[in-house]
């Protein structure tokens, strides 16, 4: 029987709180080989040991065996067996030794939990090399969970967004408080952006015009918008450095 969607782990963050930068480890930037010494450098003995055993089950058994496989059983764990500070890079190791496709991370991420979808995403720039998985993006977006929004600015929505849903995702961090440092490449796509520049200058008026504060990203992305030549509104709305 297919794994049912299950509630948000314990710990899942489904409350808006605001998503924080990484240190330099965040699972989506940084190559499996590094991530993994990072992480076995810091779990204790039994965690060592169920980490060690979940990659060579993911290793030896990469797809489905049955209803589901062992190394998505793993992915339930991980927030117990690692710790909550450790379950995202644990996830997206295990589907990274699993050679995950785009199809069976779709599959992790409509049946998993919040934290389950969060790893997908985060191991999406590491799996899936063409667009085939923004489909996950486009849904991560449309939800409240902020963390979920900033997986989804990763370096795999930076490549494959289109302008407009782009922009509209960075309008959304703004709403929705997700620090704007976690938007992947956000200088480059950001960069003589007019239409963007526009979009926020209205957004900047409305909250102006309401008595309400204009958050200080906001002005740090209009700046970005004008440190190029901008192009017109009516040019070919495609993303910066698409690839073909």
């Amino acid at each position: 029987m297919t794994r049912p969607h299950a509630p948000a782990g314990p710990d899942a963050d489904t409350t808006g709180r605001q998503a924080a930068p990484g240190d330099g480890t965040t699972p989506a930037v940084t190559p499996p080989a590094d991530l993994h010494r990072h992480l076995a450098a810091r779990l204790d003995g039994a965690a060592r040991a169920w980490f060690d055993q979940a990659l060579d089950e993911a290793t030896a058994h990469p797809g489905t065996h049955g209803p589901i496989s062992v190394w998505e059983l793993r992915l339930a764990e991980a927030g117990r067996r690692c710790g909550p500070e450790h379950a995202d890079a644990a996830r997206v190791l295990i589907l990274h030794a699993a050679h995950a496709d785009a199809e069976a991370l779709a599959r992790v991420y409509h049946q998993g939990t919040a934290d389950e979808r969060r790893a997908v995403l985060h191991a999406l720039p590491h799996l899936v090399p063409g667009p085939e998985a923004l489909p996950l993006v486009e849904d991560a977006l449309r939800t409240n969970d902020t963390r979920l929004v900033a997986a989804a600015l990763g370096p795999y929505g930076a490549r494959h967004l289109d302008a407009h849903a782009w922009r509209h995702a960075v309008l959304k961090c703004l709403f929705t408080g997700v620090a704007l440092d976690l938007v992947a490449d956000l200088g480059r796509r950001a960069r003589g952006d007019a239409e963007l520049a526009r979009m926020l200058g209205d957004y900047a008026a409305e909250r102006t015009a309401a008595g309400r504060t204009v958050p200080e990203d906001l002005h740090r992305v209009l700046a970005l918008t004008g440190s190029a030549p901008t192009h017109g509104a009516d040019g070919p709305d495609v993303p910066h450095g698409k690839e073909s």
